[in-house]
């Protein structure tokens, strides 16, 4: 298994890849469903054996499915908590799948771009993630792999409600479509919180970089709907689809405001930013967010046009302390990873 977290350490996220719609605002785009087996209470409240027998009816399916046989299934029991912690930074797991015990068990598709949790809150939480502005793609990919954990096992599900979840926020269709968002164009105008404001209202919430919980680091905002009940999946999704455009609007008025207010600042901030990231010895995690941050608009501004944005993205997730430790293959002290990652930083933006 190690050499599946090492490959997975050394080669980009193909959702990170800078391709696809808007690349250049939308880093990601995820769609999640959480599915429920039938006549199993859900793990919040089921006791070790249902949750052990659970984990016994999902590795019988995927012994059985020629479609999952295409990915790597891991016992959670099986996985160090550098790999756990590497997993949250590459999106393949929650947070909240590290609590608990560990009756539970990932399955991760070809390319990363699907997996499956095991007991998180639900039995079943199935992604895809697409690289862009691209919910109809992931929900496409997604469904494909609900379709197929559904020919072996029943899901919880009732003729009024849909599907039956273990946090009734998501009964119904147990979706949510989510995009990750570079704002810092509304960020340095001071105009984010109006458009929160705004995106909240249309039934749409805003978390951090991490999802629910989670801190904004970066200008990243992940921004995702609310109502799964009463609601179709593909409303969802034209929902989802048409607020993200007029974030991006928004982003791109701000940012033209930014050049005709204070162009000299910005490109100073910019640049300099650069200079620090291609010359810095120590480097915290939250600081490469920010400089990249900077870049980032550089670049999409076209004041640094020598960089490729699926290499900005590459380091941001690089600079990720469980990332960082995998790729260089030892485990470090926060001292010592800052130095590393200056180092890395400045390995990978020496041609550019």
């Amino acid at each position: 298994m190690g050499t599946m977290f090492e490959e997975m350490a050394t080669s980009p996220a193909v959702w990170l890849s800078g391709q696809g719609e808007d690349a250049l605002v939308v880093l990601s785009t995820r769609v999640r469903l959480a599915r429920n087996v039938a006549g199993c209470k859900f793990p919040p409240s089921a006791d070790a054996e249902t949750r052990k027998r659970i984990v016994g009816y999902v590795d019988s399916t995927v012994e059985r499915s020629s479609l999952l046989q295409e990915g790597q299934y891991l016992k959670a029991s099986d996985i160090s908590e550098l790999d756990r912690n590497f997993l949250v930074e590459r999106h393949l797991i929650s947070p909240a799948f590290l609590n608990g015990e560990l009756s539970k068990a990932l399955y991760v598709g070809p390319q990363q771009r699907v997996s499956i949790m095991v007991n998180e809150e639900d039995h079943l939480r199935v992604q895809a993630l697409s690289s862009g502005l691209d919910p109809n793609g992931s929900y496409e990919l997604v469904t494909k792999y609900d379709a197929e954990m559904g020919r072996y096992l029943e899901y919880d599900y009732d003729p009024d409600f849909g599907y039956l979840t273990a946090c009734p926020t998501n009964a119904g269709t147990g979706m949510r479509a989510s995009v990750l968002i570079h704002l810092p164009g509304l960020v340095l105008t001071k105009d984010i919180d109006l458009v929160i404001s705004h995106i909240t209202r249309s039934g749409l919430i805003v978390r951090g970089f991490y999802g629910e919980g989670s801190d904004v680091l970066g200008n990243l905002f992940q921004v995702s709907n609310q109502n799964t009940l009463g609601i179709s999946e593909e409303e969802v999704l034209n929902h989802i689809t048409r607020i993200t455009r007029e974030i991006i609007d928004k982003e791109a008025e701000a940012r033209q405001r930014l050049i005709d207010e204070a162009g000299d600042m910005i490109e100073d901030k910019i640049w300099r930013a650069y200079g620090i990231l291609k010359t810095a010895r120590v480097l915290t995690s939250e600081e490469v967010m920010n400089l990249l941050s900077a870049v980032r608009l550089g670049h999409a501004m076209k004041i640094i046009d020598s960089l490729d944005v699926a290499l900005i993205n590459d380091i941001l997730l690089l600079s990720q302390p469980a990332h960082l430790q995998k790729f260089y293959g030892s485990e470090m002290d926060p001292n010592r990873r800052d130095f590393v990652r200056a180092q890395m930083v400045r390995e990978k933006l020496r041609n550019n």
